[in-house]
């Protein structure tokens, strides 16, 4: 009995591992990071608030993992892909009820700390929590799930990017005005652009497997020549939109640390440009979420710096 549970239970927690996707927080990270050091240069940062929300969005990050799971299973979208995140189901062998149990207790979670939050905030937080629930379901659920119509990059990009900047920032400072809120927005735009594109990169290696079933992201609609494009302009529009953030003193002149991952940027682009083989495809996904993530950290660094310099 105790050799047999000793084999199994490794077994079990990779299907999880898999299914849950914690490779991809770094999607979490990165706007959490942001979100905090703009609070610390503003006086309103409270670690407790940000640990909390940053729970709470994990947890909304593995609702959209594991529904991905569970609807790419059941449309087939996961019958011809040869490499990706998750397919806990397809090659670990976790039941799609059991996919559906965890997402089901993420998002209940996920809300109980939402409540929490509305208690001690107000009304605006509603909208934002509701917002990102319904992207985490509808991302791969419903009746038009928003990755089978070439909006997934958009659904990602968003609620990853000026979606959890604002609302992290919101429950840390309440007594935000319009015009704040909007400014937040448009500060999570270099991030919103790295974080679409790890999900574009994605779509680009599974484009014929999504062909096949049905799903219609943008690299199917419009071929891999167009999406190859869209890739290098959402690469450029990252550090673009940067440059116009420190041009009208939104971003302090340090966060520039972050060019330093323009060589990377550089090699991912030419790899998307030339390469055809799903695996090589799959490393270059992989490193897409690594840039993201590095040119985020080094963002908030750098901003972390600036903050060290003027209180010194």
């Amino acid at each position: 009995m105790t050799s047999t549970t000793s084999t199994q239970t490794p077994s079990k927690l990779r299907a999880w591992y898999a299914a849950t996707r914690p490779r991809v927080f770094v999607a979490t990270f990165v706007p959490m990071a942001l979100a905090a050091v703009i609070a610390l240069q503003d006086g309103v940062f409270s670690l407790s608030a940000f640990v909390l929300s940053l729970i709470g969005v994990m947890l909304l990050q593995t609702v959209a993992n594991l529904v991905n799971e569970y609807a790419d299973f059941y449309r087939g979208a996961d019958d011809l892909k040869q490499a990706g995140q998750g397919m806990a189901i397809k090659q670990y062998g976790l039941s799609p009820r059991e996919v559906l149990y965890g997402a089901t207790f993420c998002g209940v979670t996920a809300c109980l700390i939402g409540v929490y939050f509305l208690t001690q905030s107000g009304p605006w937080l509603l909208a934002i929590g509701l917002g990102g629930v319904l992207v985490a379901i509808t991302y791969t659920a419903g009746p038009f799930p928003l990755a089978y119509h070439g909006l997934g990059e958009v659904a990602a990009g968003i609620f990853m990017g000026p979606m959890i900047v604002l609302g992290a920032y919101y429950v840390m400072n309440p007594l935000i005005s319009a015009e704040k809120g909007l400014q937040l927005s448009l500060m999570a735009f270099p991030i919103m652009f790295t974080c679409a594109n790890i999900l574009h990169a994605n779509n680009i290696r599974d484009r014929d497997a999504d062909m096949a079933a049905n799903k219609r992201t943008l690299a199917v609609r419009f071929g891999v020549q167009i999406a190859r494009q869209e890739y290098g302009v959402l690469m450029g529009a990252a550090y673009v939109s940067q440059i116009i953030l420190v041009l009208i003193g939104w971003y302090p002149m340090t966060t520039f640390m972050s060019w330093l991952t323009l060589p990377l940027a550089a090699r991912l682009i030419r790899t998307i440009n030339t390469e055809t083989d799903v695996a090589r495809l799959h490393i270059a996904q992989g490193q897409t979420a690594q840039h993201h993530g590095m040119f985020g950290f080094l963002i908030a660094i750098g901003w972390s710096i600036s903050l060290l310099i003027k209180g010194a």
